[in-house]
C-alpha cells in the first residue's frame, strides 16, 4: 500500500472545487491557492500538507543533474573530443537558473509551509497532538534531506525556514559548518517523532537514520568535523540496518517490477500507472541508454525499452568492474536488444532485400562481456551487431566484411553500449513518462556507509562485515574482500547503486574526485580541465544573486 492510499475524501474539498484524486497506489496533493487557513486547514485534513512535500520530493529524484556525469563510472556519449561542461569540467559558467537548487529549495518551501501551519494555525484537540508531532517530525526530515542535497553541492546555504510568504532580497548564506550542524540538529529532531514502519512511502525513523549517517559521515572528512562523526555515522548505519539482512532476497528480486515494494527499501519516490503527468511522469527507465528505435531494423518506437532521456552512459571502466561471478551484472545491463517488431532489410543501392524475416524476439545487437576473437566475430556479425568491449563509446567500427548480414556501417547509431536495465519499467509512454517508483535509500547502501564509517575510525574489522555483507549478496561468496580500502567501497558502490546514488557527491565526499575522473573517465582523460580549487563546489545561480544583490555571495573562482 503506497503513502496516500487511505486518505479519505473530505465533502469540503468536493464543494469548493478542489476535488482529492484516488487511485489504487495514491492520491495526488490538492491545489490550495484559493483556500484560506481558517476555511480549509484543520487537524483533519492538515497531513495534505505533508503530502505536499512527498509531491516535490519526486521532482527532486527525477533531476539527474550534478549526479552522475563528470565521474568515474558514467560520461558522454559523445565523442571523446567532444566539450562538455558537466562532465569534463571545460568551460564551466555560472547559470541563470538550476534545477537542482530550485527543487530542493520547492521541498523546503514546502516543509516551511507544512510546519508553519501545523506549529502555528491549526487548533489541535488533545488526542491529536501525536499526529501534529508526526507531521513536523516529517516535514523537518524532508527540509533536512533537501538541505544535505543543496549542501553537498553549493557548500553553505541559505537556511531560509520561514513560510514563503513575500519576496525578499535579503537572503543570505549560512557557512558550510553551519548548514551541517543545522542539518544535524533538524534530523536528530525529527528520528524522536518519526515511525519505524510507517505507511509504505513517508520517510521513516530508519530513512532518517541512513541520512543523518550519511550527513555525519560527510562531516567526518571537513576540518570542522568532530573525531567521533565516524563512529556516530556507523552507529546510526548499524540501526538503520536494524537487523535486516539483505541476503534474504536477490539483487534481482530487489529490482523485480512486481517487488518495488519490499523490505530493503528505506525510502522510495512514488509513482503510479494512471493518466496524468503527476501520476506517471518517471523517466528513469530512460537514462543511460541510447536511442534503440533509431536502429535500422527490428526496433519500433514503441520498444520495451524506451525513449532515451539525456545523453550519459556508462564509461568501460565500469563495465569492466563486474565480475564474471557477479549477480549484479544481468539485473543492471542489456547485453542485447532484441527485436519488437518484424522487418526486411533492403540493399540500400539497388533495393533488392538482404535479409528476410527478422522476427520479434530476434537479437538485433549483441555485447559480448569478453571480446571474441576475430572468426567468432565474423560468424556473429550474419546474425546481428556485436560491439566489443573496446568499442562502447563513439564511434563507428569498421567494416570487417562486406559479406555479412551486420556490416557496421549499416547501423545508423554511432554510440553503441550495454544500456542500463534495473530501472525498467513495464508502465510508460512514447514520450517517455514512466511509473516505476524510485529508490532513494536502500539497506545495501546503508552498509557500504556502514563500511566507509568503520574504515574511517580505524575499525577494519566491522567495515569488512558491511563490505562483505553487499559482495556476498551479489556473488554467493562469503568473506571475499580480505583487506579493505575506500577504492573497494567506491568500486563496490558502483556495481551496486550505480544510477540509484549521488556518485558525484560521493566521490567528492571521499576526496577521490579528481583522481578516479582522471584515470576512468575517457572524456576528462582526453582532454578535462578539473580545478579542486573551484569545481568541487557548484556555482550558485545567478538569479539567485540578483535577487539578493547585497547579501548573496558566489562559490569561489565563478
Amino acid at each position: 500500500m503506497k503513502i496516500l492510499k487511505n486518505i479519505k475524501y473530505i465533502a469540503l474539498f468536493v464543494a469548493i472545487n478542489s476535488v482529492l484524486v484516488a487511485c489504487d497506489s495514491y492520491i495526488e496533493e490538492d491545489i490550495f491557492s484559493d483556500i484560506t487557513v481558517e476555511n480549509f486547514i484543520d487537524e483533519s485534513n492538515a497531513d495534505q500538507l505533508v503530502v505536499g512535500i512527498y509531491t516535490q520530493v519526486r521532482t527532486v529524484y527525477k533531476n539527474y543533474g550534478y549526479k552522475f556525469e563528470g565521474t568515474d563510472i558514467f560520461t558522454t556519449q559523445n565523442d571523446v573530443t567532444s566539450i562538455s561542461a558537466g562532465n569534463d569540467y571545460v568551460g564551466v559558467t555560472v547559470p541563470e537558473t538550476n534545477s537542482v537548487w530550485s527543487n530542493n529549495y520547492d521541498v523546503i518551501a514546502k516543509a516551511n509551509t507544512a510546519i508553519n501551519r501545523y506549529e502555528n494555525e491549526i487548533n489541535w484537540s488533545e488526542g491529536k497532538l501525536g499526529e501534529k508531532a508526526y507531521g513536523i517530525a516529517q516535514a523537518k526530515g524532508l527540509r533536512a534531506l533537501a538541505f544535505f542535497n543543496l549542501a553537498q553541492q553549493y557548500g553553505g546555504v541559505v537556511l531560509d525556514l520561514e513560510e514563503p510568504q513575500s519576496i525578499r532580497s535579503d537572503y543570505t548564506r549560512s557557512s558550510e559548518e553551519d548548514t551541517y550542524t543545522f542539518i544535524i540538529s533538524e534530523l536528530e529532531s525529527a528520528i524522536l517523532d518519526l515511525e519505524v514502519a510507517p505507511e509504505t512511502g513517508r520517510f521513516s525513523k530508519r530513512a532518517a537514520q541512513h541520512v543523518l549517517a550519511e550527513v555525519y559521515l560527510t562531516r567526518a572528512y571537513k576540518s570542522y568535523g568532530l573525531s567521533t562523526d565516524f563512529t556516530t555515522a556507523a552507529t546510526l548505519a548499524e540501526s538503520a540496518i536494524g537487523g535486516y539482512d539483505i541476503r534474504s532476497q536477490t539483487f534481482e528480486q530487489v529490482f523485480d517490477y512486481d517487488n518495488q515494494i519490499n523490505d530493503e527499501i528505506l525510502f522510495a519516490a512514488q509513482w503510479d500507472g494512471g493518466s496524468t503527468s503527476t501520476q506517471k511522469n518517471n523517466n528513469k527507465h530512460a537514462i543511460f541508454m541510447n536511442q534503440v528505435f533509431e536502429l535500422p531494423i527490428g526496433v519500433s518506437r514503441a520498444n520495451p525499452y524506451g525513449s532515451k532521456s539525456g545523453s550519459n552512459m556508462p564509461t568501460p571502466f565500469f563495465y569492466s568492474l563486474f565480475t564474471d561471478n557477479d549477480s549484479r551484472e544481468d539485473v543492471t545491463i542489456h547485453r542485447a536488444i532484441i527485436a519488437d517488431e518484424e522487418g526486411t532489410w533492403k540493399d540500400l543501392v539497388d533495393d533488392t532485400i538482404v535479409l528476410e524475416n527478422v522476427s520479434v524476439g530476434d537479437t538485433i545487437v549483441y555485447f559480448p562481456k569478453v571480446a571474441l576473437d576475430a572468426t567468432e566475430l565474423i560468424k556473429h556479425l550474419d546474425l546481428y551487431w556485436v560491439y566489443q568491449p573496446d568499442q562502447y563509446l563513439f564511434g563507428r567500427p569498421s567494416d570487417l566484411s562486406t559479406e555479412v548480414n551486420y556490416p557496421y556501417s549499416r547501423n545508423t547509431q554511432e554510440t553503441n553500449f550495454p544500456i542500463f536495465k534495473k530501472f525498467d519499467d513495464e508502465d510508460f509512454s512514447e514520450a517517455g513518462e514512466g511509473a516505476r517508483d524510485t529508490f532513494i535509500f536502500r539497506i545495501a547502501e546503508t552498509h557500504l556507509i556502514a563500511a566507509e564509517a568503520y574504515l574511517g575510525a580505524s575499525n577494519t574489522t566491522s567495515a569488512l562485515t558491511h563490505l562483505n555483507r553487499v559482495r556476498e549478496r551479489a556473488t554467493g561468496v562469503a568473506n571475499e574482500y580480505t583487506s579493505i580500502t575506500i577504492d573497494d567501497i567506491l568500486n563496490e558502490r558502483a556495481l551496486e547503486l550505480a544510477g540509484e546514488d549521488n556518485r558525484w557527491a560521493v566521490l567528492k565526499r571521499t576526496g577521490k574526485l579528481q583522481e578516479r575522473i582522471e584515470l576512468y573517465n575517457p572524456h576528462v582523460v582526453n582532454h578535462g580541465a578539473f580545478d579542486a580549487n573551484k569545481h568541487l563546489l557548484r556555482p550558485i545561480p545567478n538569479r539567485e544573486l540578483t535577487l539578493s544583490p547585497n547579501t548573496m555571495t558566489q562559490n569561489p573562482n565563478y
